[in-house]
């Protein structure tokens, strides 16, 4: 879904409202615009970022960030990573075709090991993809150590500590709004829109410019398939992404753990205070 049909799609929502929809609640109007039974995501064709660093900016603003000095291109100089503050950043590298620049955000995994790990469900998968923090977290920050891309940030500084990540503009997507990231682009270098069309979109530019891009989608399979997912024209691990990750979702890897965390944090202690008290009775 490019700008023009999301603006038309949108125009088409409006037409409803005024034709008699207008008790409608927000979020229903939304999921009017968009179809809600199926992932949705952004497509990144690294070909085409020119590192303008707009899509930093106008998430900031979404989300009431500290705006970055996107006129400063020191920033570039070594690669950062997304913060508690800075939800998405835009890195550059020097790779066999030149300097490339590279968006970098969470994922929004189709089965997040965040989710499968979150002990009270603080963090959720939704049905239209977007992984959202919800306020409940209790900060066991088993997110962070789980997320095969190190994307949940933890707010260390702070007196009220919550998880922070991109969550792919929840709520401006329930307002019928394009995520602000693809919105400020300027060279359409991201595009948004039903995941399995974003996946043809991308093979179909992989298939009509065969010499411009690595035949191969990241995120298409990595880790059961990600919301996010990117076009390159070199090989992805000289622009930063990791190549061993495989395509097995990553909640099949703690499904062991996660079914032990219970044991050890209730079970165990409950049984070393009945050896306790056995203990005392023996000595008495």
């Amino acid at each position: 879904m490019d700008r023009r049909e999301f603006l038309k799609t949108i125009g088409i929502g409006i037409g409803g409202v005024a034709c008699g929809d207008i008790l409608t609640p927000s979020i229903v109007k939304a999921q009017n615009a968009f179809e809600v039974n199926e992932f949705f995501g952004v497509l990144v064709d690294t070909t085409r970022c020119i590192g303008c660093m707009r899509c930093e900016m106008a998430c900031a603003e979404a989300h009431n960030l500290p705006l970055p000095d996107i006129s400063n291109d020191s920033v570039f100089e070594k690669k950062r990573n997304t913060t508690e503050t800075r939800w998405t950043v835009v890195n550059r590298y020097e790779t066999e075709k030149g300097k490339i620049f590279v968006k970098q955000q969470c994922m929004h995994c189709n089965q997040p090991a965040c989710v499968a790990a979150c002990l009270v469900k603080a963090m959720k998968k939704r049905k239209e993809a977007h992984v959202t923090w919800d306020t409940n977290c209790i900060g066991c920050r088993l997110c962070m150590v789980s997320c095969p891309f190190d994307m949940p940030k933890f707010e260390y500084n702070s007196p009220f500590p919550k998880i922070q990540k991109c969550n792919l503009c929840w709520d401006r997507f329930q307002e019928g709004k394009l995520p602000a990231c693809v919105e400020a682009c300027p060279v359409e270098a991201l595009k948004f829109g039903a995941r399995r069309d974003i996946l043809d979109e991308a093979n179909s530019r992989i298939f009509q410019n065969p010499h411009n891009y690595v035949h191969r989608v990241y995120g298409g399979h990595e880790v059961g398939g990600t919301s996010y997912i990117y076009l390159s024209a070199v090989p992805f691990e000289q622009i930063g992404f990791r190549g061993d990750l495989g395509t097995t979702p990553y909640p099949e890897f703690t499904t062991g753990f996660l079914y032990a965390v219970p044991f050890v944090f209730v079970l165990w202690p409950l049984i070393l205070l009945g050896m306790n008290r056995a203990t005392r009775r023996e000595e008495d």
